[in-house]
């Protein structure tokens, strides 16, 4: 047996998330469908990060295993790219060792949040608009302190199957640039809901709803009945995601 990685773009827009479920369409879906045609037997493709319905991916991977060599990388991407919809891509098929895992393997997964302070029609798809004063300084100081922490249960959606919360936060900053403010955060692994729990809950810090104190003290409670979810999925994008075999 021979493994790969798929390497994959989305828009997320028209999916009902990453993973397989019943009666829903989904990413994966797509990507085992269109493999399925090519190859021309049932591919099971082991995705290395479950993003949520409508949250988009610049990166993206999963693995999958097949009896022989893929021969020629160029040709497979040309027809499974013809046979997938428009708003899904494979960027590039990676041969790896056969015990590497696209989602214990990964490294680093980094994500972005846009949102749109100003109204732009071009940019409503795929951001929040968001139409407050903010202190992006305030904004600063709470992404900064996720740094300190290790434990976010305070960010995770509930009925999540998880052994741990524990992550590790490697960068984590606001920046304003044009009218458009995003959120930048790299970490080892997120939890479910966790990227648009923090966004939210440090808005509201931002418009002075919350204080950089309050953020803290949601962070230390573990619980999750002051953390503000109701930042839209469109505005989200896994940018990333990084192995030590791939460059």
């Amino acid at each position: 047996m021979v493994r790969y990685f798929l390497e994959i773009a989305y828009k997320g827009t028209n999916y009902a998330g990453f993973q397989i479920q019943q009666n829903a369409n989904t990413v994966q879906a797509e990507l085992e469908k269109a493999m399925q045609i090519y190859f021309r037997n049932k591919i099971e493709l082991t995705g290395s990060s479950r993003t949520d319905a409508g949250v988009h991916a610049n990166q993206n991977y999963l693995h999958f295993d097949v009896e022989n060599n893929i021969n020629d990388i160029e040709k497979t991407l040309y027809h499974l790219n013809a046979i997938l919809p428009l708003d899904i891509v494979v960027k590039n098929i990676h041969e790896v060792n056969i015990n590497n895992h696209c989602r214990f393997d990964a490294i680093s997964r980094n994500y972005e949040y846009t949102i749109c302070t100003n109204k732009n029609p071009f940019v409503l798809d795929s951001s929040y608009y968001y139409p407050y004063s903010l202190n992006i300084d305030a904004l600063n100081e709470c992404a900064t302190m996720l740094k300190e922490f290790t434990s976010f249960e305070s960010f995770a959606k509930k009925n999540t199957q998880v052994f741990t919360h524990n992550c590790t936060i490697l960068n984590s900053i606001w920046k304003l640039e044009n009218n458009i403010l995003t959120y930048n955060v790299t970490g080892n692994r997120f939890l479910r809901g966790m990227v648009r729990g923090l966004v939210g809950t440090m808005l509201l810090v931002g418009r002075g709803k919350y204080a950089v104190k309050d953020f803290k003290k949601i962070l230390e409670s573990k619980s999750i009945s002051k953390t503000d979810f109701s930042a839209p999925a469109k505005g989200l994008v896994l940018m990333e995601v990084k192995y030590k075999y791939i460059n």
